[in-house]
């Protein structure tokens, strides 16, 4: 079921489809480990393909941490992949050993066939601007939030834009999560732009991803149970739950629903992380990895499930039958 590697725990995920295939690169550590939350000082980034969803051939590793003394020379973490110009450039995100790992930067690197990556040289090439973001404080969170770039074309010009996890400098810590963007002609100079989203709500919003679901646009991010605001738990009347959730868009803002896309109570449990993807005729399938972050974390991802649009025009995950766990 899904994508399970024997001796690694996968996590995080993004694809890119080359005509063909369906490419995803995932965050790997050993289970040789042990403790799975030692898995994020120890993350490299593998590559598998697959024509389905479900059945994968494991690919060479896409990319691992640097030399010693360079920007991201204690681990890689999430990217996003996309066809640009003469060939693919993946952003993703790096930490380094000069401040112990707690600013988060992200990087680039290109390739010509999804499968020999070269990180760029002017590298780290994206980097959080204070000006909007919250820089490194201690006082108020426990690093510099800078990850998980989703990458699309710019809808205004012939260049990218790029999604991101940050925090706001603005407002109660526990509520400072925002999506920030940025927005390039050449993936290498960037000019970071305010964030699309107010802070309030979220301590941080995780892994974001643009897409456009029948004419209208969604963003997916994951949360944390801790991670919701008082102030977000006070106005719903509940606790936060774990999992997958998406901003809608409402009068031009984007305004976070109330839960997650999949029931973590339900037969597959909370999925984290998790991607929107489209297939042939127009149907959409979700994937996420299994775990409700380093709780009950399985390492692997799941299969692909399908979607239904509901009233709202959200979507939802449909799951009638239990999902067996891989012995």
């Amino acid at each position: 079921m899904g994508l399970r590697l024997p001796d690694k725990w996968v996590w995080d995920f993004w694809l890119a489809h080359d005509g063909e295939r369906h490419h995803a690169f995932y965050l790997q550590a050993p289970r040789a480990l042990g403790d799975s939350s030692l898995r994020h000082r120890n993350a490299t980034i593998g590559h598998a393909a697959s024509t389905d969803l479900r059945a994968w051939t494991v690919l060479p590793d896409a990319l691992g941490p640097g030399e010693p003394g360079s920007w991201d020379d204690i681990a890689t973490w999430t990217g996003s992949v996309i066809r640009h110009g003469e060939g693919w450039h993946m952003l993703y995100t790096g930490i380094g050993s000069a401040d112990d790992g707690l600013v988060q930067r992200v990087g680039l690197a290109t390739s010509g066939d999804l499968v020999q990556w070269t990180k760029h040289p002017a590298n780290p090439v994206l980097e959080a601007d204070g000006r909007w973001y919250e820089l490194l404080d201690l006082t108020r969170w426990r690093d510099q939030s800078w990850r998980d770039p989703w990458l699309f074309p710019d809808p205004g010009g012939d260049g990218v834009r790029v999604l991101l996890t940050a925090r706001s400098p603005e407002g109660a810590s526990d509520g400072a999560g925002v999506v920030a963007q940025a927005r390039s002609a050449d993936l290498v100079r960037w000019e970071v732009l305010p964030p699309l989203t107010s802070p309030g709500d979220f301590a941080q919003v995780e892994c974001p991803q643009l897409v456009d679901v029948d004419g209208r646009e969604i963003v997916l991010f994951s949360c944390l149970t801790e991670d919701h605001s008082s102030a977000r738990r006070a106005r719903l009347g509940e606790a936060g739950a774990t999992g997958t959730f998406t901003f809608g868009k409402v009068d031009g803002a984007f305004v976070p629903g109330r839960g997650p896309i999949a029931d973590p109570t339900g037969p597959a449990g909370p999925l984290y992380a998790g991607k929107l993807v489209e297939l042939d005729g127009g149907d959409w399938a979700f994937l996420g990895f299994r775990g409700a972050g380093d709780r009950d974390f399985v390492g692997e991802l799941s299969d692909p499930l399908p979607v239904r649009i509901d009233e709202n025009g959200e979507p939802r995950i449909v799951v009638d039958a239990p999902i067996p766990a891989n012995p």
